[in-house]
């Protein structure tokens, strides 16, 4: 049974990391939706929050709520577009620190698990050898501590929550994630997963750059 979603976004000034005429990179925090919610009470979000203060900011690509770390906005529709399709043909490449519930054999590896929809209990997505859309990610042990692994995470596609199912499917959910992890796991302050760098071509300059969001965890 999923939890009833109660939203409290944190009141925390902007972190912006990089910006000019063309871009803005953010460190989004923990437990602030990136777009808003379609329920009542959730309009607070990163995006209006940015709005509010760089008027031109657009959307490009979304952080789960519980998610912290680099998220990219554009400041014209032509770097939309083309911020877009990085993310679009994999061209942006993201790497992921999160910690993980045990210990997890190994040192590497990589997951391929087709993913979908588990319709009766949205938002939880789940694997689907059926109808599920290719998903990979790679995954690499940075850290050991007690009864918890620290990762690296580099998906190779997009899905929803898909490095959450990854790792749970890997029977090391994430701490912290109140949709996929149970007992001792839930007890951690917030979802230990964040977005940790980002790369990809900038839209003027066409050249790759890179950004990175200090892991607050």
């Amino acid at each position: 049974m999923i939890p009833d979603f109660v939203y409290t976004p944190p009141d925390v000034p902007l972190s912006i990391l990089y910006e000019d005429r063309h871009i803005l990179v953010l460190d989004k925090p923990s437990g602030l939706l990136s777009v808003p919610g379609k329920l009542e009470g959730r309009q607070d979000c990163l995006v209006s929050r940015l709005q509010a203060e760089r008027w031109d900011a657009l959307l490009v690509h979304r952080l789960d709520c519980d998610t912290s770390g680099v998220i990219i906005f554009a400041r014209t529709k032509d770097a939309q577009g083309f911020l877009g399709q990085e993310f679009e043909k994999r061209r942006a490449k993201k790497s992921y620190i999160a910690r993980v519930a045990g210990e997890i054999a190994g040192e590497s590896g990589h997951i391929d698990l087709p993913l979908g929809a588990d319709w009766p209990n949205r938002p939880r997505q789940m694997v689907d050898h059926d109808n599920g859309r290719p998903a990979q990610t790679d995954w690499q042990v940075i850290g050991r501590a007690k009864g918890e692994t620290r990762v690296k995470l580099t998906p190779h596609t997009g899905r929803s929550h898909q490095l959450r199912v990854h790792m749970l499917a890997l029977g090391h959910p994430i701490l912290g994630d109140p949709i996929y992890a149970s007992g001792a796991a839930l007890e951690a302050p917030r979802l230990m997963l964040h977005a940790h760098t980002l790369a990809l071509h900038h839209p003027e300059t066409r050249e790759m750059v890179a950004f990175e969001a200090p892991v607050p965890f």
